[in-house]
């Protein structure tokens, strides 16, 4: 359950609107819900400020159904990562609150949050387009908590004039997520450019010897420029996790 619909029905208890046993009745699995195939922690907004995200693969259509279906009955906000259009297309039927972008793979139902920031973006920056499905599943997950998200995409260092053209937006941007494949060398280029603080992601695109997204990690974990800190191979969704907490201002 959102933290803000506590507060909205601690409110209504208060004012007679809501009584204290119906409270305690939707109170009654805020700690975690036992579906038998999983235990869905609702609780987890309360406590971190973020929600629990769900990652598809390994998972039935038939569950995801079940479990968008008691999140969202819950008050809990729902994201699901690296779903299939086929998942998305059954949950929409039922649930016309969903929302799916086919780049990422992430369904969602938006949930504006009072706590993101408005005034700075976190900017989202990609080395080529091949990296572009890894940072679209960082900036649709910012997106879905109400967060302003600046992409900047196919700017790496083989034409670095197209990432300097860019030194404005970066330069306001309260977070920077930076997606390179390859020797994944954007990110420190980019941690020398601004004040802000700088999340890595390497991704597996690259020749052979890049070792699917293990050449880019370790040059990223290697980084001169100081400031940068790394999320794991192909990891938007951490990097976007990362840069929410950095924003929340509670």
């Amino acid at each position: 359950m959102q933290p803000e619909k506590i507060k909205v029905m601690l409110q209504d208890v208060s004012s007679g609107k809501l009584s204290v046993r119906k409270a305690a009745k939707r109170l009654q699995q805020l700690s975690f819900e036992d579906l038998g195939f999983a235990k869905l922690d609702h609780h987890r907004a309360t406590r971190t400020g973020l929600p629990e995200v769900i990652f598809a693969p390994g998972k039935t259509e038939v569950q995801l159904l079940k479990i968008y279906e008691t999140m969202s009955r819950a008050g809990s906000d729902v994201i699901i990562t690296r779903a299939q259009k086929s998942t998305y297309d059954k949950i929409k039927r039922r649930f016309k609150d969903a929302r799916y972008n086919k780049l990422a793979r992430v369904i969602y139902k938006a949930h504006k949050s009072k706590t993101a920031s408005k005034i700075k973006a976190i900017a989202v920056v990609t080395a080529g387009t091949s990296d572009m499905p890894v940072a679209e599943e960082a900036a649709v997950i910012a997106e879905a908590f109400g967060q302003k998200v600046e992409r900047i995409y196919d700017v790496g260092v083989a034409g670095i004039h197209r990432l300097l053209a860019h030194q404005g937006k970066l330069r306001d941007a309260a977070v920077v997520i930076v997606v390179a494949g390859m020797e994944g060398a954007l990110a420190s280029v980019v941690s020398g450019l601004v004040k802000a603080p700088v999340i890595a992601v390497p991704t597996s695109v690259g020749y052979g010897a890049s070792f699917a997204g293990l050449a880019a990690l370790l040059a990223m974990l290697n980084s001169c420029a100081p400031g940068v800190t790394v999320v794991n191979i192909d990891n938007g969704f951490g990097a976007a996790m990362a840069a929410l907490k950095i924003m929340r201002k509670d």
